[in-house]
């Protein structure tokens, strides 16, 4: 556990104790950049652009044959 932190003092950014220096931070921000490019290439599924689309659309008039308990 010591290892840990005196590894992560020595790549701390300067200024920050138990930052993470520029290098380290540029190699998670293109991984991360990586996995939400496949994710946004991907796309929107079908059934959810259906779904869309029906929310979407106009609305129609309340549905009056659930008025069980009403006087």
């Amino acid at each position: 556990m010591n290892d840990l932190k005196s590894q992560a003092s020595r790549t701390a950014a300067p200024g920050k104790p138990g930052g993470l220096n520029t290098e380290i931070q540029s190699r998670i921000g293109h991984q991360l950049r990586a996995m939400y490019d496949d994710v946004v290439r991907q796309g929107v599924p079908d059934r959810f652009v259906e779904l869309i689309r029906k929310l979407d659309g106009p609305v129609g008039p309340p549905d009056d044959t659930n008025d069980e308990g009403r006087d």
